[in-house]
């Protein structure tokens, strides 16, 4: 069963010696259910809204089993939130989600995948690793972000269901790891109208061949 293990918000905005000065990767699971709007989590923040947040990256998930990934590579526990993300989840594969696909969380909130995580200098500066970047990025298990369809509360233990998944098979993974040009053309056949970031990306790797 696919189901969300932990809910995670900003919990206190930390100093950071990045150009923003602070960061709002400190999330912590919260109890009761939270109101999830098309900006995200309600009393969820973003310190850098240029990189982070909107629309198209309102809400942020990361698998139970990649995090254990990275437990046992790094021998110290990742506990929901460390990562940032918004939500934890058991038995789903979010790094094989397909852009474009969406979830039913609960009985009421639907999400669409967006986009994956790239790591970024604060991101490193949490996590304290060497090579934080470079050792996350060859893992390729990013995470994924998700859009807003319809908003509505998530808690943890509410079960998550592929209702919609687009037959063009893209996938985070596909995504993180650098798309073809056969993969982005797919992908703007899509039919249903793509995520904004998600236009952007695929028609940067076109952009790339073409010049």
């Amino acid at each position: 069963m696919s189901l969300v293990t932990a809910v995670c918000r900003v919990d206190r905005l930390l100093p950071d010696s990045g150009t923003i000065g602070i960061t709002a990767i400190d999330k912590r699971p919260v109890d009761g259910p939270v109101r999830v709007r098309p900006l995200g989590l309600y009393a969820d923040v973003q310190a850098d809204r240029k990189h982070h947040g909107g629309e198209d990256q309102a809400v942020y998930a990361y698998a139970d089993e990649d995090a254990a990934h990275f437990a046992a590579l790094l021998d110290r526990p990742i506990p929901a939130g460390l990562f940032g993300e918004n939500l934890r989840t058991s038995g789903i594969d979010v790094t094989g989600a397909v852009t474009g696909e969406r979830w039913l969380v609960g009985d009421t909130l639907l999400l669409e995948v967006t986009i994956p995580r790239i790591p970024c200098g604060t991101f490193a500066r949490r996590l304290r690793v060497d090579k934080w970047v470079k050792r996350f990025t060859e893992e390729g298990r990013p995470g994924a972000y998700f859009r807003v369809v319809k908003s509505g509360p998530v808690a943890a233990g509410d079960p998550i269901t592929v209702v919609e998944r687009p037959d063009h098979g893209v996938t985070i993974g596909d995504m993180f790891a650098g798309m073809t040009p056969d993969q982005a053309r797919a992908v703007l056949a899509s039919e249903r109208p793509l995520a904004p970031k998600v236009q952007r990306d695929v028609t940067k790797v076109l952009a790339r061949i073409a010049v």
